[in-house]
């Protein structure tokens, strides 16, 4: 950082020397033509099939469901607004925008396309990013990389904040790369405005905050001055004050304080080698590779593009990782700038030696032959994962739950208005409140306010409410009860101790080991006496 006016013309060796990269790579229109802009269309339309295909098959998960009941709440939705309360955990943006849709529909297929257009847009985004900083050929592969990626696809079908979170922080690193570029001060002003929006949207993300000020202490270059920065910060910190306003003018910052309070003192749900064996695997262990690659084989033409990339990226990474509460898509703001680095590789390496020597294989061809089997197994990988899950396993994040609308329905039309249920754990609560309109209990929620999200009332001593009759159901799920067989077991005996009689289940086929097709319960639901 400087104080001097932003030093545009002042480049580095290594600058000058990726600018000649860039335009002795860039292609003819009729060498690459027919087959980039090939790819890249047929990318943009499987991207979108990818992201809609049966995007209402199965029901919202935990977390969708908390955000859409939000959404519901907001909107003064009578049925389910009883059971959401407005200010939880997170800001408010995408719920508000959420509840402008409540006013118009309730079904999830809404709720999942508007969190769906959000992924659209990074693909957009992305492009823009890539092609300013590296050119047309890597901006059109980039795309291709995020439109087709695991990550991206299966959170952006998802109702939940990481999408628009990283639509948001993908719109900021496009306005700071054009400050970057153009020395213009509104455009870092800009993206300080942006920041602010990717704030509102999930809090978290304000560590990117952390990674621009490493990008911009290790890029002199840029020659960004002082005040600039602080009136940009100032920006952000205007949009983003939005939500603690918000929640002082409504009467709930206590709730806030409580919020932050059970963040800071969870206990960890994953261990340490959750990020580097999960989601590597959902980025694609090949565009995680061309990333890494290119930072070797291009380190000649290393700029202060790859330092704000790979600042966007370690900085919430690190942080991730030594935080003991891990979450699936909790890295989702990374995987544009690793799209863009992997496609740095393949638009701009002039590979020579065997292969385009002796082989004579042209430069053209065997990018487009990398690009292409790297989109191919992304897209093979991502049309497995987006197929609803039937075995009973789940992962935070990763997709929705099957058997939670029929459950709903048959709640909804066979179950008194004001009975109760007791479930494993507060995510299947949180389904049963959503589709079912009734109110229930974790087992698994303790009493004390440190060791449990606010917003979970805890149901105290299950057996004296049982023998009052203030509990009449409870409801066993296959997803909670692989993640924890202790309470699974505690609810199992509280139903056989109380003549619990199974008045429902939700069941589907799932294959075996040995490879047949058998049918296992997902949701059952006893009624219990006291």
């Amino acid at each position: 950082m400087t104080s001097g006016r932003p030093a545009v013309a002042l480049r580095s060796v290594a600058d000058q020397s990726f600018r000649r990269l860039v335009a002795a790579t860039e292609p003819e229109p009729s060498r690459w033509a027919v087959l980039g802009y090939a790819l890249f269309g047929a990318g943009l339309v499987f991207a979108g099939v990818l992201r809609f295909w049966h995007l209402g098959a199965q029901g919202y998960n935990s977390d969708e469901a908390v955000y859409a009941g939000q959404g519901a709440a907001i909107a003064n939705n009578p049925s389910l607004e009883p059971f959401f309360p407005v200010f939880r955990a997170h800001p408010l943006l995408f719920q508000t925008l959420l509840s402008l849709g409540y006013r118009v529909s309730e079904s999830d297929l809404m709720g999942r396309s508007m969190a769906a257009a959000f992924g659209i847009g990074t693909i957009f985004l992305t492009y823009k990013t890539a092609r300013l900083l590296y050119g047309r050929r890597p901006a059109q592969i980039a795309a291709v990389l995020i439109a087709l990626m695991p990550y991206d696809v299966l959170v952006s079908r998802q109702v939940l904040l990481d999408g628009p979170m990283t639509f948001f922080a993908t719109l900021s690193l496009y306005l700071v790369a054009l400050f970057a570029t153009s020395g213009r001060r509104t455009y870092l002003y800009a993206a300080g405005g942006a920041m602010g929006l990717t704030i509102l949207s999930k809090e978290t993300s304000i560590l990117i905050v952390g990674g621009l000020f490493a990008f911009f202490a290790l890029s002199p270059e840029i020659g960004t001055r002082t005040r600039d920065l602080l009136y940009s910060f100032g920006v952000m910190g205007a949009v983003a004050l939005a939500y603690p306003l918000s929640l002082h003018f409504a009467g709930h910052a206590q709730t806030g304080q409580s919020y932050l309070a059970w963040q800071l003192f969870r206990r960890p749900n994953h261990g340490w080698s959750f990020y580097p064996s999960v989601v590597p695997l959902a980025i694609g262990p090949a565009v995680v590779g061309a990333a890494l690659a290119g930072l070797w084989i291009l380190r000649r033409n290393t700029t202060w593009r790859e330092t704000l990339l790979l600042s966007w990226i370690i900085f919430p990474a690190v942080f991730f990782q030594l935080w003991p509460v891990k979450g699936f898509q909790y890295l989702l703001p990374t995987a544009p700038p690793l799209a863009i680095m992997a496609a740095r590789l393949l638009g701009l390496w002039q590979p020579s030696g065997f292969v385009v020597q002796r082989l004579r294989i042209p430069r053209t061809w065997l990018v487009g032959l990398a690009t292409v089997t790297i989109a191919a197994s992304l897209g093979l990988a991502t049309w497995q994962r987006i197929q609803p899950p039937t075995d009973g396993s789940f992962l935070a994040g990763s997709g929705g739950i099957p058997g939670g609308p029929a459950m709903g329905h048959w709640m909804r039309t066979n179950v008194p208005k004001g009975a109760e249920f007791l479930a494993i754990g507060p995510s299947m609560a949180n389904i049963i409140s959503f589709y079912g309109r009734r109110k229930a209990y974790g087992i698994s929620v303790g009493p004390n306010p440190l060791r449990r999200n606010p917003a979970y009332e805890p149901i105290g001593n299950p057996d004296l409410a049982i023998r009052r009759n203030e509990l009449q159901y409870v409801v066993w799920d296959a997803f909670s009860a692989r993640r924890t067989s202790f309470f699974s077991n505690l609810l199992l005996r509280y139903a056989k101790r109380y003549n619990g009689r199974v008045v429902h289940t939700e069941a589907a086929k799932v294959r075996t080991r040995d490879g047949s097709l058998v049918e296992r319960p997902l949701i059952v639901v006893y009624e219990v006496h006291g």
